[in-house]
């Protein structure tokens, strides 16, 4: 069987959890092939990671880098009916009734497939939006919708609808490239990676599986609080993720939250649940050996990349009030910095000297072996804004670490009864936790014991990779998937072509097969031992 796996920003060009997942999935299942496609922002990036002997292509989509190739001139037959519809959702405040939001999903998706078709037919999509026309349509249609709320003229000008169509021609990038081939198209987030799966959908009616780790658009809207952008500009972009995400979580032939909160934010916003499986993340157990000893000082560590969605200044500040009352504690803080974050690294580094901690909290760097990091602390603290289901809380408790952890996305399930789960932002909160563990041994020591138990029980790389086996099989079953309800799609405005090579099943052991049951009502239900969460 050939995956196509599908990153942005990450995997095999950056570090990171989503980059870990990508390489133990590709390595897990060696027996299937592999081709990479990785949204980046120019042609220029190198490899971070060493390839599988299974992977083959590694195929790079810019997306931001100079479009010369756009020859702004007049757009072509086709353009302009799909792009108003792709407008006017982006302007239209969506009806949240279910079955209003899901035609308003439907025309979204139907929009982009035309989008889609027009570039397939040799029509210059950048250029298009980018011209004139393409210009006057934005201005028209969200004058024409906004108008009646007050906004008119002054809600939109002429320099924010150029500034909207050079970010939305940039991330529409995808529809332009050539539909990749493959037996699944594996999408490691929602958003812009959807593209990819839609056009190898729509060439070749190939299946397309999508994670989901964190929640890409929560992500989106939390990037843009700070974004210095005109109000209209904001409008029109946000409004592209929201309509997006809900576009692949109709048009998915199989979704895989990584938690039940995402779970639960994919059914709030157009997944289905008969194509839903929640798939936890897992670790090697023996790769995390648990720790024989603690630091001679109180030691909290972090690990993890520096980012705001980590929101370090909180557990920075969180350590002031624990470094208070015992004075001999330590912080340390690894993890690497992307290139885009330097400004935010740099304040930490000034708010550590700001609260008089330069003696006592470190900035590490990136470590080659986190569970030297891992091992160099008392507790581990996670205090995130924002989170899939963290490899590093499950990495930690692997190594027979408590963790302090903030309760976002799939954290409390990962952590269960086996460390001290905070509100997020909770300065307070967080102290208080660290301090309970950090003076009271028996807790700290029967807690760890309990971590890393729940981690052998629940959440190993074996159990992990044994779900995703099940899943491409069933979802490359056509007598499985006959069963399942299937998304209600747009006509395709073309016959769809088949591919000239043939599937090649591999068959996963008996007892971790996929079992699909129709019960009369035509939902189906999957039974599997290594899927984390059966839907019923």
């Amino acid at each position: 069987m050939k995956i196509a796996l599908v990153s942005e920003g990450t995997y095999p060009y950056a570090m990171g959890g989503v980059s870990v997942w990508c390489d133990q999935l590709v390595r897990g299942l060696a027996d299937y092939s592999w081709d990479i496609v990785a949204l980046t922002v120019g042609d220029g990036e190198r490899e971070a990671w060493p390839r599988p002997d299974n992977l083959g292509k590694v195929v790079s989509v810019p997306l931001w880098a100079d479009n010369r190739s756009a020859r702004l001139r007049r757009p072509g037959p086709g353009f302009h009916a799909s792009y108003q519809t792709f407008l006017r959702c982006l302007v239209t405040p969506m009806d949240t009734r279910p079955e209003q939001a899901a035609a308003f999903r439907a025309e979204f998706l139907h929009a982009l497939r035309g989008l889609y078709e027009y570039a397939a037919g040799g029509g210059d999509l950048g250029g298009a939006i980018l011209s004139n026309d393409g210009l006057g349509m934005v201005m028209e249609v969200w004058h024409s919708i906004r108008s009646d709320e007050g906004t008119g003229g002054a809600g939109l000008s002429l320099a924010d609808a150029v500034q909207a169509a050079w970010l939305i021609e940039h991330m529409l990038r995808p529809l332009s490239a050539p539909p990749v081939e493959a037996d699944v198209v594996h999408c490691s987030m929602n958003g812009l990676s959807m593209l990819v799966g839609m056009t190898a959908k729509w060439r070749y009616g190939t299946p397309v599986l999508l994670s989901e780790h964190g929640i890409y658009l929560r992500e989106r809207y939390i990037a843009y609080l700070d974004e210095d952008a005109p109000h209209a500009v904001k409008v029109l972009v946000l409004s592209f993720f929201r309509c997006l995400a809900g576009a692949g979580y109709l048009i998915a032939d199989a979704l895989a939250p990584h938690s039940s909160y995402n779970r639960r934010w994919q059914l709030r916003n157009g997944g289905s649940a008969t194509r839903m499986w929640t798939m936890y993340n897992g670790v090697a157990p023996e790769s995390f050996p648990s720790a024989e000893a603690e630091p001679d000082r109180p030691t909290i560590v972090f690990m993890g990349r520096i980012d705001p969605l980590k929101d370090l200044h909180t557990l920075i500040r969180a350590f002031a009030i624990v470094n208070e009352k015992l004075p001999e504690s330590r912080l340390r803080i690894f993890g690497g910095t992307p290139a885009v974050n330097a400004g935010y690294r740099d304040s930490c580094a000034e708010l550590i000297v700001e609260l008089g901690l330069a003696e006592a909290a470190f900035l590490e760097g990136r470590v080659d072996n986190p569970v030297e990091a891992y091992h160099s602390g008392s507790v581990v603290a996670l205090t995130s804004i924002s989170e899939g289901f963290p490899y590093t809380v499950v990495e930690a408790m692997a190594c027979g670490r408590t963790v302090v952890c903030t309760d976002v996305g799939g954290v409390s399930e990962a952590v269960g009864d086996a460390g001290i789960v905070v509100p997020p932002r909770d300065v307070a909160a967080i102290a208080e936790g660290c301090l309970r563990l950090l003076e009271d041994d028996d807790l700290r020591h029967d807690l760890a014991a309990k971590a890393r138990s729940r981690v052998l029980d629940r959440f190993t790389l074996a159990q992990s990779i044994q779900a995703y086996r099940d899943l491409y099989e069933h979802i490359t079953d056509p007598q499985l998937t006959a069963a399942a309800e299937q998304p209600a799609l747009p006509a395709a405005p073309t016959a769809v072509v088949p591919r000239a090579t043939g599937r090649a099943r591999v068959e996963a052991p008996a007892t971790g097969r996929v079992r699909v049951e129709a019960p009369a009502t035509g939902r189906a239900r999957v039974e599997a031992p290594a899927i984390a969460e059966s839907v019923r």
